[in-house]
């Protein structure tokens, strides 16, 4: 039975309005208002716009189609068959968009004066995160933006995003109420952790590894707390990889989120893949402790205790604490000592600049630091997080202090690496290799 023209004429308009509202879709770089130093890394910024354009296009592409078979072969195809094509472009039609207001707010940010520059001082901060030595291959980007609530957040470059295709970037949400302290640093650093785990495909060897752990168990508080590592192992990488970086500033920004209602900071779930947070910071301190021996783990993790005291506890609840606690000399040993595949024989310890992230050494950078503050500038962004923070805990620097040199110094890596990308473009293209002007001589 031929379909009603009016399905035809209908669903022909509604599908060059989508066109027409595609068409309003422009890349960032066309509409986004923000100084230089605020932009997202060339790298960074060229692979969003690539996958947002070829997505538009090849959406613009399959619009066409469908006008093109409405004209022709739809002419003899029922109404209900034109709605459901059309219903599966508009579908992906808002995919489409849900793509692009993904990374709009990551752009939009970047036109607030002075939270836009300090953006791009966190991607920064974020790549130096990520850094990898040794590990083949190039890591991949970050860009970073705010947000509201207490707690980091990241969409993992290569995650797949709404719609299909994978993120060509990693998203990172750094909490508002950040800006700025050293938790910024134990929040970005943290997030990080989660795509270097994804990048050395850490957590379910992990998880296998503590598996084996909980079938050795001698009693059953101890396999319990083994198959709540299991369950948590996603985070304390993470965690882990924060410590490593930043030493005791990544175990103090846990703190300052964590530092909820004690019904909270004791509330056990086994469906919330984080720790439940008073065991979550003892074990953060114990990290710190096989990594950077030393009494100021000891002393923290007491004074965290004495915040939420486990006396008053149930028994059942003051058992499991035991039970966890009896085992985190065997966890902190079992991550550092697990050697990924990607490492080629390393352990995943190895990784980490643990020379330069000892109390003594940060001590040691931040009295050099006092004398002349310019060394600042030049240090990795991980290592000014781990010294300033390191230096707060010692009572050597305000909150006052740290917030001003730390906004300082995050501007000045936006701005280092904005120069640092244009001089890269600005510089000459080096010559070809001339040809040589004697003959070559051909052997008989």
């Amino acid at each position: 039975m031929p379909a009603q023209p009016s399905a035809a004429v209908m669903l022909e308009g509604e599908t060059r309005a989508l066109l027409t509202r595609l068409a309003r879709v422009r890349p960032f770089a066309l509409h986004e208002t923000m100084v230089p130093a605020a932009a997202p890394a060339p790298a960074a910024q060229i692979a969003i716009e690539r996958l947002l354009i070829e997505g538009r296009r090849e959406l613009r592409g399959r619009l066409h189609r469908y006008i093109d078979w409405l004209r022709v072969q739809g002419a003899t195809t029922p109404p209900a068959e034109m709605q459901r094509r059309f219903a599966i472009l508009r579908w992906r039609f808002n995919d489409v968009l849900t793509q692009f207001d993904l990374f709009q707010e990551v752009f939009t940010q970047r036109s607030e004066q002075d939270v836009g520059v300090w953006l791009s001082g966190l991607d920064v901060a974020a790549a130096d995160a990520l850094a990898m030595p040794g590990v083949p291959g190039r890591q991949p980007s970050a860009v970073c933006y705010l947000d509201r609530g207490p707690g980091a957040a990241i969409r993992k470059a290569r995650a797949r995003l709404p719609g299909g295709g994978r993120s060509p970037v990693a998203i990172i949400r750094v909490p508002r109420e950040r800006m700025i302290g050293y938790g910024i640093g134990a929040s970005l650093v943290h997030e990080a952790g989660h795509q270097a785990a994804a990048l050395l495909d850490l957590v379910e060897p992990l998880r296998q590894r503590l598996r084996v752990m909980e079938l050795r168990s001698r009693c059953a508080r101890e396999a319990l707390a083994w198959r709540l590592w299991q369950r948590w192992i996603s985070e304390i990488v993470a965690d882990f990889w924060a410590v490593g970086k930043l030493g005791i500033a990544a175990t103090l920004g846990l703190i300052s989120v964590v530092s909820l209602p004690r019904w909270f900071v004791f509330r056990v779930s086994v469906d919330d893949p984080h720790p439940f947070p008073y065991i979550r910071v003892r074990l953060s301190c114990a990290i710190g402790q096989a990594l950077y021996p030393h009494a100021q783990w000891n002393a923290l993790g007491e004074l965290w205790s004495s915040l939420y005291p486990a006396a008053r506890l149930d028994d059942e609840r003051r058992q499991l604490i035991s039970g966890l606690e009896a085992t985190f000399p065997q966890l902190a040993d079992v991550i550092c000592k697990h050697r990924p595949s990607a490492l080629q024989g390393r352990a995943l310890v190895d990784l980490l600049p643990l020379a330069d992230r000892t109390p003594r050494s940060l001590e040691a950078h931040y009295g050099a630091w006092a004398h002349r503050p310019v060394l600042m500038r030049s240090a990795p962004p991980t290592l000014v997080f781990a010294v300033l923070g390191h230096a707060r805990s010692a009572g050597r620097l305000t909150p006052e202090s740290e917030s001003r040199l730390l906004g300082e110094l995050i501007k000045h890596w936006a701005l280092s690496s904005t120069l640092g990308a244009a001089a890269a473009c600005a510089a000459p293209p080096v010559p070809a290799a001339s040809p040589s002007l004697n003959p070559i001589p051909i052997r008989r």
